[in-house]
């Protein structure tokens, strides 16, 4: 009679998640898209805030936009939306 001991991280993989669908995901993928292209435009246009007062907004801005969307993203990795496996029908049986 051999004692298994459990795994604890078995129930963690067994677990579906929204994954793609996660609206954080989304977010950050979004966030990111506009960050890239704001610093991609600061580094090739030829215009060094002059509007601005010698800040270069699109760069700042893109690389706050590119931090925002890292955060979103390693939120939704470090906490992820668990979606149980039998759907939930009434409201009766929400509360159990």
């Amino acid at each position: 009679m051999s004692h298994e001991v459990p795994d604890p991280d078995a129930e963690r993989r067994h677990r579906h998640t929204a994954g793609a669908f996660d609206i954080r995901n989304v977010i950050g993928a979004l966030l990111g898209l506009y960050g890239i292209v704001l610093v991609v435009l600061d580094l090739v246009s030829d215009d060094t805030g002059e509007q601005t007062g010698d800040l270069d907004a699109n760069l700042w801005a893109g690389l706050g936009l590119l931090a925002a969307a890292a955060a979103f993203v390693l939120w939704a990795r470090l906490r992820p939306i668990v979606v149980p496996e039998e759907p939930v029908s009434s409201p009766e049986q929400r509360r159990e």
